[in-house]
């Protein structure tokens, strides 16, 4: 616990509380890993991230299990695998893309599966309920699927899962974006529209002398890539920029705008030093350079590097030294992490480890990759495409079932990521068949409990 016992001296001499430190979640929505400014990439403006992670601990080798948005917050709500959590999909049966084309499938009916799928984290613990627990206010904006706010334990938050006329769902912000029923509703128009929420609900905390904590999940810079125009201007003369990318450039630079705001107002308050932020990426986004708002296969969705991974960083000024960390870690280390450093008990059964504490050098991270749309509620395993494994410069996808996103691997493959990128795909061989019973080890859907 070498760095959580560096901060815990700091509070004591300051006379600040150890226990309870206020914490910030910023996630950006369909972000590569690679487009920022402090991994390497020149053309993208992320002044702000960028500060962000030169102030504390910086995980660049960091990943999260699934490569599409749901599953993957849920598992940064629950610190659970989806597999484990169950909501390893985006929409339930029949699917959001097959819905218009079930005339038995009624309104009625799928909304009843819908909130099925959504009831299904009132039973589990979660981040704001273990939180709420020790006295933590906690507020929901922007991306978020599960119901209403209060399903996953939050005490405030501008998702209220209010039922729509249309059979489909869909839902148009006042900036015109229209928006799929189930993945925030108005909790969206946080970072597009207002930040008035965070404003009033961190005043209000103060005023009550509560710890809080803040999800903020803005639907950028997921499409639709319709920032103002001063973001794309940003770009316009650069000329190693594509014009396709322009459009996703200016989206990721509102977010970053709007990370600087809350980082602003909490050191207007001047609670800098009673405040973790803590930033993760749900996953990646690459735009398609022929198709306007889609994605290449290998990014969003994928098993590939630009879906699933993420830099992860965790600021705490004053109290955690700014440090650069070469392991391999997973979104399903933040609540374990996040919950040691409020001060209470992590629930058992959670497989991540705590991101203050020594991380093992040869510790191997797993994910799994789904479609977007279920078939099932309750069987994780009839609808995975992939599951994959990295372990130090190797990294092992394994292909299920017949799934039409298994066209982009349809056997075992490995790569040598730190020499050869994913470039250069090889079968399993003598050297790294040790990777297929490390992924059995994690989880291997052919044995059902």
């Amino acid at each position: 616990m070498r760095r959580l016992l560096l901060a815990i001296c700091f509070l004591c001499s300051t006379g600040l509380s150890a226990e309870r430190p206020n914490i910030i979640l910023i996630i950006s929505d369909d972000q590569a890993w690679s487009d920022f400014g402090f991994l390497g990439n020149r053309e993208v403006e992320t002044p702000v991230i960028d500060r962000l992670a030169s102030m504390g601990l910086r995980f660049d080798h960091g990943y999260v299990p699934s490569s599409v948005c749901r599953p993957s917050l849920v598992t940064m709500l629950t610190g659970l695998y989806p597999h484990q959590h169950g909501i390893w999909f985006n929409h339930p049966p029949p699917g959001f893309s097959r819905l218009t084309k079930s005339p038995e499938m009624t309104k009625a009916r799928y909304d009843e599966l819908r909130a099925r799928a959504a009831g299904k984290i009132k039973s589990l613990p979660t981040l704001p309920r273990e939180l709420g627990k020790l006295g933590y206010r906690s507020l929901q904006t922007g991306k978020y699927w599960e119901g209403h706010f209060s399903n996953a334990g939050f005490t405030e938050g501008m998702t209220l899962a209010e039922p729509s006329n249309a059979k489909n769902g869909n839902k148009t912000l006042e900036s015109g974006a229209v928006v799929a029923h189930g993945n925030g509703d108005a909790g969206l128009a946080i970072g597009r529209e207002t930040m008035e929420p965070i404003w009033k609900f961190i005043d209000e905390s103060l005023g009550q002398e509560k710890p809080f904590f803040v999800w903020y999940a803005p639907f950028l810079p997921h499409t639709p890539h319709d920032s103002p125009e001063r973001f794309f201007d940003l770009y316009r003369d650069k000329p190693k920029v594509k014009p396709h990318e322009i459009p996703y450039y200016a989206a990721i630079s509102q977010f970053d705008e709007t990370v600087g705001q809350i980082i602003d107002f909490v050191e207007d308050r001047e609670i800098e030093r009673e405040t973790v932020f803590v930033f993760v990426t749900d996953n990646g986004f690459r735009p398609h350079p022929e198709k306007p708002n889609q994605y290449t296969k290998h990014s969003k969705r994928s098993p590939f590097e630009e879906g699933i991974r993420t830099p992860i960083l965790i600021r705490w000024t004053g109290q955690i030294q700014p440090e650069r960390i070469n392991r391999m870690v997973s979104s399903i280390d933040l609540m374990p992490t996040l919950l040691k450093l409020a001060g209470t008990p992590v629930p058992d059964g959670l497989p991540g480890l705590d991101l203050l504490d020594e991380i093992p050098e040869g510790r191997a991270v797993f994910g799994e990759i789904y479609p977007g749309d279920a078939t099932t509620l309750d069987r994780p395993e009839k609808d995975l495409a992939y599951r994959w494994v990295v372990h130090r410069n190797y990294k092992l996808i394994m292909p299920h079932g017949k799934n039409p996103w298994n066209g982009y691997v349809d056997k075992p493959v490995v790569f040598d990521i730190d020499n050869d990128g994913e470039d250069r795909p090889f079968p399993v061989d003598e050297d790294t068949r040790y990777l297929v019973e490390k992924l059995n080890a994690w989880w291997n859907p052919a044995v059902v409990r």
